[in-house]
Parts: C-alpha cells; sequence; structure tokens
C-alpha cells in the first residue's frame, strides 16, 4: 500500500528543520518545484501501488531521495543513506522529521521494479517542463540535439561469443578465479557473434576514429535553445544510426510550428536525417560536414538557401550549450556510467538525470526572470 508523504513537523521535536534551511537557499526553489511535480504524479503512483497492505514508504520521498543523489554527485544508495541520516538539509528536502529512522539502502532493490514499470521519469520531466514558472522560460520553436555514450556497468570481459557452450562437463573453476586474465589481441568480435553476459542490452561501440570500444548505450538529448534547458531524452542501444534515428523520434513528438528549427553537429549531416527533419515542417540547421582532400570528397546535405540566413548562425552558436548538460550529467551527476543493467533501467536513470538539471538550472533562472 502506498504511504503517505504527509510532513510530520517538530510536535516532538526542538529542532525545526524549516528554520534550519537558509530563506535564500536554492533548494528551496528546487524543492517548491519538485512537489508541484510530484502532485501531478499522484494519479500515476495511484496506479502502481496497491490500496492494500502496510504502507510503504512514500514513492515522492524515494524520488525525492534520488534527486538529491543526482543533484550532489553521490555515487551509490548506500551513501545515499549515509548522507540522509545526518545532513539535516538531506531531511527536510527528502520530508523526513528530525526523529524519523533512515530507511535501508535495499529499499530501492524492493520499490525501482514497481518505479520503472510506470513512466515515472518520462512524466515527472515533462510536469517540471509544464510548471507555470518553468513553462515561460521554454523555447517552443528553436531547439537543438545530439547524443553521447554511456558506459554501460559491464566488463569487456563479460562479451561473449553468443553460440560459446558453457556445459564443459568440468565441475573445477577457471584458473585465475572469476576476474581472470584474458588476452583480446587478434581475436574479432562483433555485435553480432558477441553479447554481454552480464548486460545482454549493451553493444560494444566507439565514439569515433582512434577511441576505443567500449560496451556502452547511447543517451539524447534535444534541448530549447532559450535556456538550454532538457525537453525531451532517449536512450538507445548504441549503433551507427541511434543519434539521427532518435533525434527524428524526439522531434516528430514536438507539435509542430511555424518558424522550427534545430541545430545539430556534423554527424547529422546525413541524406536522410535532412530530409526527414524537413519533412517535418522543421529547419534543419545542421553543421556542415564537406570536404574535399583530393583523394576523398563529401558534399554536404545542408546547402547555401539555409546557411545563408542569420538564424542558421544563431543555431550553431546555442547548439553548442547541449555539451553542458552532457558535462553536467556525466560529470557532476555520476552518469557517466550507468548504475543499472538492462535498457529501461538506463534510460530511467537518464530521464531522471537530465530532469535533475533542468532543476539545477532553475534558481538562476527564475530569479533572472521579469
Amino acid at each position: 500500500m502506498r504511504g503517505d508523504d504527509g510532513r510530520s513537523g517538530s510536535l516532538f521535536s526542538y529542532v525545526d528543520l524549516e528554520a534550519r534551511v537558509p530563506k535564500h537557499h536554492p533548494l528551496r526553489v528546487i524543492r517548491g518545484i519538485v512537489d508541484d511535480g510530484l502532485g501531478e504524479l499522484s494519479g500515476t503512483f495511484a496506479e502502481i501501488y496497491s490500496d492494500q497492505g502496510r504502507p510503504s514508504i512514500p514513492p515522492e520521498r524515494l524520488l525525492r531521495a534520488l534527486l538529491l543523489q543526482a543533484l550532489y554527485g553521490l555515487r551509490s544508495e548506500r551513501q545515499m543513506m549515509e548522507r540522509l541520516d545526518f545532513d539535516l538539509l538531506f531531511r527536510w528536502f527528502v520530508g523526513l522529521g528530525i526523529d524519523d529512522r533512515v530507511w535501508h539502502p535495499t529499499v530501492y532493490a524492493k520499490n525501482r521494479d514497481r518505479l520503472f514499470e510506470g513512466v515515472v521519469a518520462e512524466r515527472f520531466l515533462a510536469a517540471i517542463l509544464a510548471h507555470p514558472k518553468v513553462k515561460p522560460l521554454l523555447s517552443r520553436e528553436h531547439f537543438s540535439v545530439d547524443g553521447t555514450l554511456i558506459e554501460a556497468w559491464a566488463s569487456v570481459k563479460s562479451f561473449q561469443p553468443k553460440d560459446q557452450d558453457d556445459s564443459t562437463g568440468d565441475d573445477d573453476p577457471p584458473s585465475g578465479g572469476r576476474n581472470a586474465e584474458r588476452d583480446f589481441h587478434g581475436e574479432r568480435r562483433s555485435n553480432a557473434t558477441h553479447a554481454s553476459t552480464t548486460d545482454p542490452d549493451a553493444r560494444l561501440f566507439r565514439k569515433g576514429r582512434g577511441k576505443e570500444a567500449r560496451l556502452a548505450y547511447m543517451g539524447h538529448l534535444l534541448t530549447e535553445n532559450r535556456n538550454g534547458l532538457i525537453v525531451d531524452v532517449r536512450t538507445t542501444r548504441a549503433h551507427g544510426n541511434a543519434e539521427t534515428l532518435a533525434a527524428v523520434d524526439m522531434l516528430a513528438a514536438r507539435p509542430c510550428r511555424p518558424g522550427m528549427t534545430v541545430g545539430a553537429d556534423k554527424g547529422y549531416d546525413t541524406a536522410d536525417f535532412v530530409m526527414e527533419v524537413r519533412d517535418l515542417g522543421i529547419t534543419p540547421h545542421v553543421a556542415q560536414n564537406a570536404y574535399d582532400t583530393g583523394k576523398a570528397r563529401r558534399r554536404s546535405a545542408i546547402d547555401g538557401r539555409t546557411i545563408r540566413h542569420a538564424g542558421y548562425a544563431a543555431s550553431q552558436r546555442a547548439r553548442k550549450r547541449i555539451e553542458e548538460c552532457f558535462g553536467w550529467i556525466k560529470a557532476g551527476a555520476g552518469g557517466r556510467k550507468a548504475r543499472h543493467r538492462g535498457l529501461d533501467r538506463v534510460g530511467w536513470q537518464v530521464t531522471l538525470t537530465a530532469a535533475a538539471y533542468n532543476l539545477v538550472r532553475l534558481p538562476k533562472l527564475l530569479a533572472a526572470a521579469p
């Protein structure tokens, strides 16, 4: 049964958490918007929680704690519970009283499947963007798109042949233990013939020439160009066309408006992507990827009719701000490597972290708003 998110106050305590938090602390603005967003998700929580049994830990508190984990870059849920036990600011944000016991870290293992089954992260991000204070900050016509690799929680040693037969009949453990030495020199491996035994959804992929191949997923962001806030997120398996396919999917989900543009880097300068974006009624402001070395020549799918306008140069300047989103998600929120296994769970983590990035930006943006 879903627990109640009501605050107990300071009836039996001499410590008032509300008085301990400074009036101008950024988390006050963030908590107000988070509470409003979680209020919009009350119907969703009612669908995934039963009406019978003992009251659970309120899902609102579980999500507030996960947001704190992203906001403060905590490495694990165990470290987050440890911080929640002694940090008054964390207790105030989550909704725990000064005398309330902190729940055990394994509570997330029991509630994660329930939260992951519903589209909680996606609806929470949508609720934040639809907030009356946030909506005026967003541009509805000009966007930027990009993708990045997210390292999977799986070792390259787990990338084994798909038809490998483990029934050798030998009960003795392999020499070297579980993490034995492995020589990959001269061995040909591909996603067609190999798969990770730890995370089958992860794919071996490298971002560019000269870089090592890793088991990874791909995270894709769509940002608006006015303030650089994230308006849509996708997480896919890593492959060569993942960025363009996810970008078209995100753009197709936006309501079409006259004059819509999307900025992107050279990786999106393909004839198929430019054609599909134009079919959606959106002008592709993609960086040109054209060269002529004498031995090789490539023509850009973006012609002079697009690049001659001042809006193209403005989109090219604004699109670089999407790298700030990836930088904070990877370095600040610890999203460089997935904490979960499986496409759905990794996607849930990326979406919630993207919502946390928007929340980090809001105190300054709202303070500067007229």
